[in-house]
């Protein structure tokens, strides 16, 4: 299964849908959640509009528009919207891990190996486990029924047509929503960090039920309180 390319088109599909939303049209189309989205006409910046485009990004950004759409409310230019492509993911981890070091004092600190830094067969297994965190972060709010799941399908579907990567994701879709599921897929610390940063990414930290699920899956990642509040930090300063 091949997730690295899929899922740095997945990540750099947000700065196209601002683009294409410039003027605050992605308000008005987001503002139903995944209803929006759908709704929208090719003018208003709906998903239509986004699917009417050539090539991998306008596929990228629908797949990553059903994922956000399928969040009750959630803005489409939100924070998740604002990051590049997979090596910004790991650029913002590699920061966070920096500082986070930097506060602990004394010893000699490890240079982070997060994926912007490895080989590519260690960021393929990166990318696995971040793609497994946003579609999980995506089920955080308890709102993606059977019809939304086979939208989500058919984007990923006509993005990425890899019959294996098709099963995975129909289970991860399919799955109970379960954090310590989630986070058995970190196999370094650093992964685990990358995961978090993904679902935070994606989290609406003002609902509740999204914000205890990101809450458990840091506990289930292991990941230090401080380690755990510098990621956020970073996630908020890269967002702006």
């Amino acid at each position: 299964m091949n997730t690295r390319g899929l899922l740095d088109q997945l990540l750099r599909s947000g700065q196209d849908m601002l683009q294409k939303k410039a003027g605050g049209s992605h308000n008005k189309a987001s503002s139903g959640g995944l209803g929006g989205l759908l709704g929208g006409s090719a003018g208003s910046g709906g998903l239509g509009g986004l699917l009417s485009g050539a090539g991998g990004g306008a596929l990228a950004a629908g797949a990553m528009g059903l994922l956000l759409g399928s969040k009750k409310g959630r803005n489409v230019g939100g924070k998740v919207l604002t990051y590049g492509g997979l090596a910004a993911l790991g650029v913002i981890a590699y920061k966070a891990y920096g500082n986070w070091q930097a506060q602990q004092g004394g010893g000699a600190k490890t240079e982070p190996q997060t994926l912007d830094r490895l080989p590519p067969a260690q960021v393929e297994l990166h990318s696995q486990a971040i793609l497994k965190a946003l579609v999980a972060a995506a089920k955080a709010d308890g709102h993606v029924d059977e019809r939304e799941r086979a939208l989500i399908e058919g984007e990923f579907t006509k993005l990425d047509n890899d019959q294996e990567l098709q099963r995975w994701l129909h289970a991860e879709l399919n799955k109970p929503l379960d954090p310590t599921d989630v986070a058995r897929a970190a196999s370094t610390p650093e992964m685990a960090a990358e995961m978090y940063i993904a679902s935070v990414m994606l989290v609406d930290e003002e609902n509740f039920m999204e914000k205890s699920y990101l809450d458990e899956l840091a506990r289930q990642l292991k990941l230090d309180p401080g380690l755990k509040a510098e990621l956020e930090k970073q996630v908020r300063q890269a967002s702006v």
